[in-house]
């Protein structure tokens, strides 16, 4: 029986995509439920799992746009399964195997072959060693030969490394030759979903009022809370707790008190959501992808820090699904893990706010009056203009700045501790 696989559909919305890759090649025997290739789209990307075993048969090349609903493969589930090597075969190699060792020749021990002495002055094999005098005195006087000097460096350090790149420029030294010089360029052809980024980046530019906004935050409070308790939350929940969860917490309850920050254009109305979808933006291979933790008012750490781990791992193995990249109504990037100091993180559409952390330096701070070397972070807030006012995105930073400097306050709705006991 003959058994077709059509394009399935991203979304609703999407009427076209491309076949990126196949991981099987035209009449492989493929079991079912295997998957045999990718299709990529404007927005995600897809496997093609195989719906029966068999031999199959491609249609379309990798690298081609197709209509949703093609035929991409045939797979034809009458052909056998390939027949495994017999025990006589593997015998048989195994003895030829064991012939051939028998013939090489016996390689002698390097213990047994003891290099005999040489002069000092004597440079067997490594003409091109230079000898000061100081050293040839000192060899004669121990007895030792050049090659007993090179073959006794058990370890390369910073001095010889130095000695070796100076050597580079002497005429003749033969180290670190030059490169053959080339002009060739190497050309690949911008999947669906880099085509898509490139149009929405341009459009932000475009079409929004976009500002970026900065602070720094001292990351102590926050990274002794981790070294303090990580164990016991790693023995709890199976995961690590990391910044990231923090700052998706520390968003959260700053959008409660800055809602337009948490708002969008839509035709003539600003839209407001009552709800905190946050995005996080994560690097793959195919591309930068924001999968979007849901209602994150309503969770804990925890319970982010599985959800950010989840999508993650999913975008990487491009196993994101379109529902998991649509909606959103904040974004945070994280350019620090890749070593970025500062930046202007560009906005995604059509939210109007977008969280930019940044690499983690030790740098001197005034701390009541005295200059302390604390662990600080820059962070940005890039924001559109028209929703957004001046007053909103710089108390917004600021928020976020109170909350990760005193994570305590994050669980009180932003309400010191000491005031709740005073009552005040």
């Amino acid at each position: 029986m003959i058994v077709e696989l059509k394009i399935p559909s991203p979304g609703e919305s999407i009427t076209e995509v491309e076949i990126s890759t196949w991981f099987v090649s035209n009449g492989d025997y493929v079991e079912k439920d295997q998957e045999l290739g990718e299709i990529e789209s404007d927005k995600a990307t897809l496997p093609l799992i195989a719906e029966e075993s068999g031999a199959i048969t491609i249609l379309i090349e990798a690298g081609t746009s197709v209509q949703v609903g093609s035929v991409a493969c045939k797979i034809d589930t009458s052909a056998s399964a390939p027949k495994e090597k017999t025990k006589k075969e593997k015998t048989s190699e195994s003895q030829d195997t064991e012939k051939e060792t028998a013939k090489a020749p016996e390689e002698k021990s390097p213990e047994k072959e003891k290099p005999s002495k040489e002069s000092p002055d004597e440079k067997k094999d490594f003409p091109d060693v230079k000898v000061s005098p100081v050293a040839k005195q000192m060899m004669k006087e121990h007895g030792v030969s050049v090659e007993d000097i090179i073959s006794g460096l058990k370890r390369i350090g910073k001095r010889e490394v130095e000695l070796a790149l100076n050597t580079k420029s002497q005429p003749g030294s033969g180290l670190m030759e030059k490169p053959d010089i080339t002009r060739e360029v190497a050309r690949n052809k911008m999947s669906s979903l880099r085509k898509k980024i490139s149009e929405r980046l341009v459009s932000v530019k475009n079409e929004t009022a976009m500002l970026t906004t900065f602070n720094e935050v001292d990351m102590t409070a926050v990274m002794e809370l981790r070294k303090k308790y990580q164990n016991q939350f790693v023995e709890k929940y199976g995961i690590k707790l990391g910044f990231m969860s923090f700052f998706t917490k520390a968003a959260t309850e700053a959008l409660k008190l800055h809602p337009m920050v948490n708002s969008y254009i839509e035709n003539d109305e600003i839209v407001t959501p009552a709800y905190y979808d946050i995005g996080i933006a994560v690097q793959t291979d195919k591309g930068l992808m924001v999968p979007v933790i849901r209602n994150t008012e309503t969770m804990s750490l925890a319970d982010m820090e599985k959800n950010i781990a989840e999508l993650a791992e999913k975008a990487r193995k491009n196993r994101i699904s379109l529902d998991d990249l649509t909606g959103g109504t904040f974004t945070i990037t994280n350019g620090g893990i890749f070593g970025s100091l500062l930046s202007t993180p560009i906005l995604n559409p059509p939210q109007s706010g977008i969280l930019g952390m940044h690499n983690i330096v030790e740098r001197p701070v005034v701390m009541n009056g005295k200059i302390e070397i604390r662990p600080m972070m820059y962070i940005a807030l890039s924001y559109d203009h028209r929703v957004i006012d001046g007053r909103d995105s710089v108390g917004f930073l600021l928020k976020i700045k109170e909350f990760i400097e005193n994570p305590e306050k994050m669980f009180l709705g932003g309400t010191d501790p000491a005031k709740l006991l005073l009552e005040i």
